[in-house]
């Protein structure tokens, strides 16, 4: 896909159609981690909120408390 920069205001920048957000899965007001590499490659990562170990068990135990009886039938 190509973009333009485009004069936002007193500086440039890109704007992202919906498509191209749908496609990486964000929203406005998400962050993105940026990095520039030595040969000018600019790479925009998601800054997904990461959960520690223990909060994603309680979460799974949630997930299978909440539809015990679904699991069991698919077993």
């Amino acid at each position: 896909m190509i973009k333009a920069i485009t004069r936002i205001g007193n500086s440039q920048g890109l704007i992202f159609d919906q498509a191209l957000m749908d496609m990486a899965r964000l929203s406005t007001g998400d962050l993105v981690n940026i990095t520039v590499s030595r040969n000018g490659t600019i790479v925009l990562t998601p800054a997904r909120e990461t959960i520690s170990v223990d909060e994603a068990k309680e979460r799974a135990r949630s997930i299978i408390r909440k539809h015990d009886g679904l699991f069991r039938r698919l077993a």
